[in-house]
Formats: C-alpha cells, structure tokens, sequence
C-alpha cells in the first residue's frame, strides 16, 4: 500500500492572516528543493489574495529552520542550480510582498534559515533560541543572508552576524534590533498569531501602502535586483551560498 508523503510546506488561512508551516520536522524543517518549490508557491499564492494582510512564518515542531538540506539538494536530479533557481523566487518574493510577515523562531534559525527569519517584518524569538549564519567558518559566501541584514540592519549589525558565524542568543538578537520580541519559548508561537491578528485587523489598503513604501525607500529599485547587487558586490555567485553551507542530514 502506498502512502501519500506529507506536504513539505503547510498553508492555513484565518480572518485576515495566514500561516505558512515549514514541515520537514525530521530534518530540523531544513529546506530542500520540494520545499523550496511549495514555499514560493504558497508566497506567491497568498500574496495574490486581497484578503490577506499577514502572514505568520514558522516551523513545524519547535523549531524554525536548521538551513539548506545539502545531503537531499546533491542527490536531486536537477541539483544544485535547480534549488538555486527555487530558492531565488522565495527570497524575491518576500521582499515584492506588500503583506506583513511575521517570523516565529523557535529553537534555531541556521544559515538558509536565517536567512528566512532575517527576510520577516517583525521577528518573535523563544528566550532560548539562537540564529546563525556560519558560512564564513567553512569558507563560504553568505549573500542571501547579507542581502537582508544590508536591507533591514545595517552594515555594523551584518559584520556581528556573518564575520563571528556564531550563534547570537535572542537576547542579543533583541539588542541589535532584529528580533521584535522576546518571550517564553512556550508562548513563542501564540505571541506571532496575536501580532498577525492585530495586523490582520486593520484596513488592508493601509497595510499594502505601508508595506509597499517601507521596501520601496529601502531598496531604492526593482526587488528582483536587490539580490544580485549584494551578490554581484564582491563577485559572489549563487553556488557559494548552497555548497556546503548548511547542515547536513543522513
């Protein structure tokens, strides 16, 4: 008997918001081209619906991102390049969206994880989560990952995260301005929804217009080029950010 493999991305709609899971548990929710495919689809899906004006990102079991499945990216048939096509639709589709994204970390948010968590407007972080971005220790690029932090921080708060390629407590993360919040792990989840609510409650026109201007001032040009300036910058390339940047599983 055959048996239906569970969607690797889980999408929920309420009144005004919408939820996006990511449902790779037994990999620590780690992305791998199914996954980066459904988690464009359901961006740009939600993104066409007038109804919506947030959406909560967060992953399944306690725990949001571990970063790029290397081990399931390299035995792909379409390998490396078809990811990297995939996972360049995600990230510009979140910086074209007009609705309010809304990031849970719970646990750890690990290179391509960080990436997605640093992509959020507002980032609500367990007391004991951690992000890293530790490209730099294995010699590697991080650019999708410096892309945001160069978008939303600044260049003093970029240079902490990617040169040391620690992990940054949430704590710290509270006191550099990327997380929002801090709360008990336990409430890491609801305090996301209740933010998505008080969004979800307001006009929707308000939300585009304030959504829209606020990117429109940071980037300063079209979205999709936003990338491939910070790529282009230091001669960095696609590969550099896949090729055993992340954790592997096995």
């Amino acid at each position: 008997m055959s048996t239906t493999a569970p969607s690797p991305v889980l999408v929920t709609r309420d009144e005004g918001s919408a939820e996006i899971t990511l449902n790779r548990p037994e990999t620590r929710n780690a992305i791998d081209i199914p996954t980066a495919e459904a988690l464009g689809d359901a961006i740009e899906s939600l993104e066409r619906d007038d109804t919506v004006r947030a959406i909560v990102l967060r992953g399944a079991d306690g725990a949001f991102c571990s970063g790029l499945d290397l081990k399931a990216l390299q035995a792909h048939p379409e390998g490396m390049a078809g990811f990297a096509a995939r996972w360049d639709r995600v990230h510009v589709g979140l910086l074209r969206s007009r609705k309010a994204w809304i990031v849970a970390l719970e646990r750890h948010a690990v290179n391509g994880g960080a990436a997605l968590a640093l992509a959020g407007d507002l980032l609500v972080c367990g007391e004991r989560a951690f992000m890293q971005i530790g490209e730099i220790r294995i010699g590697m690029a991080a650019p999708r990952n410096v892309a945001w932090l160069a978008l939303r921080h600044g260049e003093a708060v970029a240079a902490r995260l990617c040169l040391l390629g620690e992990r940054v407590p949430a704590a710290e993360l509270l006191r550099l301005g990327i997380a929002t919040e801090v709360v008990d792990d336990a409430r890491t989840l609801a305090r996301a929804r209740a933010l998505a609510a008080t969004i979800a409650a307001y006009p929707a026109h308000a939300v585009d217009a304030i959504k829209g201007g606020i990117r429109a001032a940071s980037t300063r040009g079209a979205p999709e080029r936003w990338f491939d300036v910070c790529r282009d910058a230091n001669g960095i390339h696609d590969t550099h950010d896949i090729h055993g940047s992340e954790v592997k599983h096995g």
